[in-house]
């Protein structure tokens, strides 16, 4: 796959690549920086800009803007809208804000409640990049004639002899990698990822300081930005009335140990909370049963899982998918990758062996593949289903 900017070097191969792997200047290569507010992006903006790029600034109304004005820790707030709209003035680059309220609903909270009611463990965050962010304000990017759309991730991304790859920062405590296993191959070709190369998130606030950045020193999010102090189960409770009626704790032979509050306070690999304390050795969640609504508990080894389903695979590797491929996967954003085997079952599906198993294995959470050397990202996919091994 040849990436854009190699098509514009073929066709003028005496200029230098300007610092986006353009061959033409910075003043003419048109940059949409998506801009949460927060201090990544509003410096990839300002950076952009001093080099002299023609920025575009847009930021997404997400959710409810009343609602979002005084909710602290979250992007895409009502505050987060009023300081990149303040980054942009002060560096003088236009600035927008698009109403993406619906299509954040339909492509992200919605799914978000009925995974949650399903059993699995969300990661809205990676919808949120893969359905709105990396597809339809990309979409506004090209309708903007924007040669490349930047963002403030922390991950990079580099032009291979057979097209863009993706790479894990070169800051492992930054990187991002995990939240974006499922930017495609066209989608790699339009983004950039200015910040990926940085060493640490101080040197990030250390540019924001000498653009003279009233967000330099602002914290960064913690919590999803539609679930206010990380409770998700008021949030599900409200989209989806009923969703947290109480039901039995079992142990893993059926044996009723007590009762739950609702299957959405539980996830798997919990031990505190659970209100069956004396029972003898610590009790883990290893299973939910939303439709008997039933929380299964067991001892700690039952949480070991060797072999992992996969769903909705995007693969970014050279080879083809097919037969056994060496990676290294990580299951959770916290982990470091471990060694596995992946085996395509399908077009978009399959099975990663883990060498050795790991615990807390959730569905709805991904697992993105790595190559066994290097930094590079080979794709991912969605954890379906547990299965021991």
């Amino acid at each position: 796959m040849t990436s854009r900017s190699q098509a514009l070097r073929a066709d003028a191969p005496d200029m230098p690549l300007n610092s986006l792997g353009f061959a033409k200047p910075p003043a003419e290569t048109r940059v949409v920086v998506a801009m949460s507010g927060g201090v990544d992006s509003s410096v990839v903006a300002a950076k952009l800009a001093a080099e002299g790029y023609d920025v575009i600034g847009v930021t997404l109304q997400l959710y409810d803007h009343g609602a979002a004005l005084a909710k602290k820790g979250a992007c895409c707030a009502g505050q987060d809208i009023h300081d990149a709209r303040r980054v942009a003035e002060r560096v003088g680059f236009p600035h927008y804000v698009l109403d993406y309220e619906n299509k954040f609903r339909e492509s992200v909270i919605e799914e978000f409640a009925d995974a949650y009611l399903a059993g699995a463990t969300p990661v809205p965050c990676i919808r949120c990049n893969e359905r709105v962010k990396f597809r339809d304000l990309l979409q506004t990017a090209r309708e903007l004639d924007a040669d490349c759309m930047a963002t403030g991730h922390y991950i990079r991304r580099f032009d291979g002899p057979k097209g863009p790859e993706l790479h894990m920062a070169a800051d492992p405590n930054r990187d991002q990698s995990y939240f974006l296993f499922s930017t495609t191959q066209e989608q790699l070709d339009f983004l950039r990822f200015p910040l990926g190369g940085l060493q640490s998130k101080a040197e990030t606030r250390a540019l924001a300081a000498e653009y003279g950045l009233a967000v330099a020193d602002k914290p960064d999010s913690q919590d999803i930005c539609f679930v206010p102090n990380g409770n998700y189960a008021s949030v599900i409770e409200k989209l989806r009335p009923g969703s947290a009626d109480p039901g039995e704790i079992v142990d893993m032979d059926g044996n009723v140990l007590g009762t739950h509050r609702g299957v959405i306070h539980y996830t798997i690999g919990q031990r505190r909370g659970l209100g069956i304390g004396g029972l003898g050795d610590p009790l883990y969640v290893v299973r939910l049963d939303p439709d008997a609504r039933r929380v299964i508990v067991g001892p700690k080894q039952a949480l070991a899982t060797k072999v992992v389903p996969v769903t909705e695979v995007n693969w970014l590797g050279d080879e083809p998918f097919e037969g056994e491929i060496a990676i290294t996967a990580r299951i959770r954003s916290t982990r470091p990758p471990r060694p596995a085997i992946l085996r395509p079952t399908g077009p978009n599906r399959a099975e990663v062996e883990l060498l050795d198993a790991e615990e807390g294995v959730s569905p709805g959470q991904a697992c993105v593949f790595y190559a066994t050397e290097g930094t590079r990202v080979l794709g991912g996919g969605w954890i379906s289903h547990r299965r021991g091994g």
